[in-house]
Formats: structure tokens, C-alpha cells, sequence
């Protein structure tokens, strides 16, 4: 799994890769757009290949049984939620790509966009579910 937001070491939903194995920082090896947005100052990867930056995050092996709770905090079920694709990353001080989970949400479901393309995604404007008080 290459994640790039909340779910990287320090961030609010990181407790979600608990019997996760970290494999080291990773890059994708296409550009882009990663943004925050929204409400909640949520991260988004938008699903646009070729636009934005080569994405900096973590590689991770999730075993099969986390993968339910993470497609749920990223709302796969729901027709505005974040769709899971792979798509191909380099770990840093590696020449040879792996195939990788990330999580995709279309544009037109990003209400809105507080910040231009991002690189690395280090901004602490997130608010977790449990913080949000509705």
C-alpha cells in the first residue's frame, strides 16, 4: 500500500496500518495532482497521470485482513468516496518499481481545494472523525 496522507507515520489515522509491515519512504513513479480539500482539510490523489508532482509517501505491506477498514475510513462504498488503484512506486534508493495500492477520489467529488499541487503532503489542518464533533 503507498499511502501519501493521514494514514503516513505521525498523522491522525495512522493507528489504521497497526500489523502493517513499513517498507520505506516511496515516490510514484507518474506525476499527480495531490491536494488538500474539503471541510476536513482532507489529502486527495486525483486520478489525473501526467499532472501535478511525483508523489512522495510510505510503502507498506497490509495484510489482507486491514485492507476492510481501510477501504472504510476511505469510503470505497460510497459513490463520492476514494477508489483504490495500483499504480506503480520507486522506495527511495531503488531503481526498480513495485505495483501498489493507493487511494484515488476523483475531482468533480472534491468540494473544495484549499492548496495547489503538492509534492509531500505535510500539512496538519486535518481534522480525524473522531475530532470532528457532527
Amino acid at each position: 500500500m503507498f499511502v501519501y496522507g493521514t494514514l503516513k507515520r505521525g498523522f491522525p489515522n495512522h493507528h489504521y496500518m497497526d500489523g502493517a509491515a513499513y517498507l520505506g519512504d516511496a515516490r510514484t513513479v507518474d506525476a499527480y495532482p495531490l491536494v488538500v480539500g474539503g471541510r476536513w482539510f482532507t489529502p486527495y490523489l486525483i486520478p489525473e497521470r501526467g499532472s501535478g508532482h511525483r508523489v512522495k509517501g510510505e510503502l507498506w505491506e497490509v495484510p489482507q485482513n486491514l485492507m476492510p477498514a481501510l477501504d472504510e475510513l476511505e469510503s470505497v462504498h460510497l459513490p463520492t468516496g476514494y477508489r483504490r488503484a495500483l499504480v506503480p512506486v520507486v522506495v527511495d534508493a531503488s531503481a526498480s518499481p513495485a505495483e501498489a495500492w493507493a487511494y484515488f477520489r476523483k475531482r468533480e467529488h472534491i468540494a473544495i481545494v484549499h492548496t495547489g499541487n503538492l509534492e509531500d503532503y505535510q500539512d496538519r489542518r486535518y481534522t480525524a472523525a473522531a475530532d470532528r464533533g457532527v
